[in-house]
């Protein structure tokens, strides 16, 4: 696309005047170089291993069209935005087209990776919310993925807002934005350890196709030689402090690659919009129309130092995983107030000082019995292994020793529960070791759901689940009373129920 031409207007469908775009010219700088990277691997076999036969040629012939590909790409794409639907094709030898229809556009993703950054350029992701499982990432999205900034933020506010290709960009109110001192909550998110764990699998998985034991060469063999020395107590007290220094700086390595410079601000139109990121930036949109309520996350080392973050439940955007990567996160591990503050802003409504219903003691009997028959059941199969020869005692030693840590657990996770009808919205909190507490709108549930298991008919206990078109997709209310339970459903979804109650009998 040439950044120096003048915005189009959106005219009806169909007709010639609505322009076609191109991708901007500036990716052919990049796009080769990239696929000849991605192309490296099998280049180089090919030249080592192919010596004396056609296999070198096979691999150069497969680089070239992996090249060619990505050059067609950048010069045969074109776009167009009409007053119904967003239009793209490209393909030189083979033509591929799609059209995604304005009225089902969930969000627009502005997304500008060091690449891009390079010529100042972003990519912009057009999301459906619809979820083609097993065919492959993107499917749900219409990428663009060379377009200037200017052209980025136009499309941005005309397929989220509806307004004229003409019209200026809508001020902006802050909502939140992070403080750098939020930092010191990255350690506590466990996210360096699924780091450290994808390293050290790796590591470990290269070494074992070379057939490669690093322990019996270099420094690691003294080091080895020098830990067996000690005592194993403090070989493990050096290994977990190692292992916490490692972690903790990976945290925060990813904490601020991933949140520095977050903002979020509330357009007039009835946007929110969130910034974010260091060296690959961000731009996430979410019409609030399509926001069915707000979840806040406590996993328990967050908790434990009063941090929380804060979730959309949103129309179009994956759960869990796909709520933080796909633009979801509403504000980053932030104190707990300010995470409430923020969840009543978006929410229109207070929901931080709504007063929780408790539960009754018979859930606490449920999750102390599961908790330990749980155990229980872990040291009879451990015993059962050690009477064979097996393993050896100490396994299910221990695992009698973690049966008060089980009971700590199920006494917490029923302090957690608690849930309230408030305005809107539905408020149920759940869970200990990953606390949540979440509001969806009772006017968009899709229905309401009472079940109970044998054990819950006996206990005169029952589950409410809350069905919504976002998010997890439903959200429970787990083992409340019975009375309880049906008149919460009833208030949630007036009247859906109705039918179903039988008054109780005159005397």
């Amino acid at each position: 696309m040439n950044a120096t031409a003048p915005s189009a207007p959106v005219f009806a469908e169909g007709t010639a005047e609505a322009p076609w775009h191109r991708l901007d010219r500036r990716m052919l700088l990049i796009r080769p170089v990239l696929d000849l990277v991605r192309s490296l691997p099998l280049l180089v076999g090919a030249l080592l291993l192919g010596h004396g036969n056609n296999w070198q040629w096979i691999g150069v012939a497969a680089t070239v069209v992996t090249v060619a590909t990505g050059i067609s790409h950048c010069l045969t794409s074109r776009y167009r935005i009409t007053a119904t639907q967003v239009e793209w094709r490209t393909g030189l030898l083979l033509r591929k087209q799609r059209a995604v229809p304005r009225d089902r556009i969930r969000t627009v993703d502005v997304v500008s990776e060091p690449k891009h950054r390079l010529f100042s350029l972003s990519a912009v992701r057009i999301g459906t919310g619809r979820h083609d499982h097993g065919k492959g990432p993107g499917k749900d999205q219409l990428v663009l993925d060379a377009v200037t900034h200017e052209e980025a933020e136009r499309l941005r506010t005309l397929l989220l807002h509806r307004k004229p290709a003409e019209a200026a960009a809508p001020p902006e109110s802050l909502v939140a934005e992070v403080d750098k001192r939020w930092v010191r909550y990255a350690p506590f998110t466990l996210s360096g350890l699924a780091v450290v764990g994808a390293i050290l699998g790796t590591v470990y998985q290269f070494a074992r196709e070379l057939h490669f034991d690093p322990v019996r060469f270099g420094p690691l063999r003294e080091l080895t030689s020098r830990v067996l020395a000690q005592p194993v107590w403090m070989t493990v007290v050096w290994a977990a402090a190692g292992l916490l220094l490692v972690v903790s700086v990976l945290s925060i390595g990813g904490y601020v690659l991933s949140f520095w410079n977050f903002r979020l601000t509330r357009e007039p139109g009835g946007t929110l919009h969130i910034r974010r990121g260091l060296v690959t930036t961000r731009s996430v949109s979410i019409e609030e129309d399509r926001l069915r309520g707000v979840e806040l996350k406590e996993p328990l080392p967050l908790r434990m130092v009063g941090g929380a973050k804060c979730v959309a439940v949103a129309a179009g955007l994956r759960e869990g995983k796909g709520a933080d990567r796909g633009g979801g996160l509403l504000l980053p591990p932030a104190p707990v107030a300010r995470a409430r503050e923020v969840a009543s802003e978006v929410l229109g409504e207070d929901i931080a000082k709504v007063p929780l219903a408790r539960h009754p003691r018979a859930a606490l009997t449920r999750r102390i019995n599961r908790a330990v028959l749980g155990v229980l059941a872990l040291a009879a199969a451990l015993f059962a292994l050690a009477w064979l020869d097996v393993l050896p005692a100490w396994p299910w030693q221990t695992a009698l020793v973690l049966l008060p840590f089980a009971v700590l657990v199920a006494v917490d996770r029923y302090r957690a529960l608690g849930h309230a009808v408030t305005g809107r919205y539905l408020v149920t909190r759940t869970g200990s070791l990953a606390r949540g507490t979440v509001a969806v709108r009772r006017d968009r549930l899709t229905g309401i759901v009472v079940q109970r298991s044998l054990f819950q008919r006996r206990a005169g206990l029952v589950t409410v689940i809350a069905p919504v078109a976002a998010g997890r997709g439903h959200y429970h209310v787990p083992d409340v009373a019975e009375g309880a339970g049906l008149a919460l459903a009833d208030t949630a979804v007036p009247g859906l129920l109705t039918p179903f109650l039988v008054p109780p009998e005159k005397p």
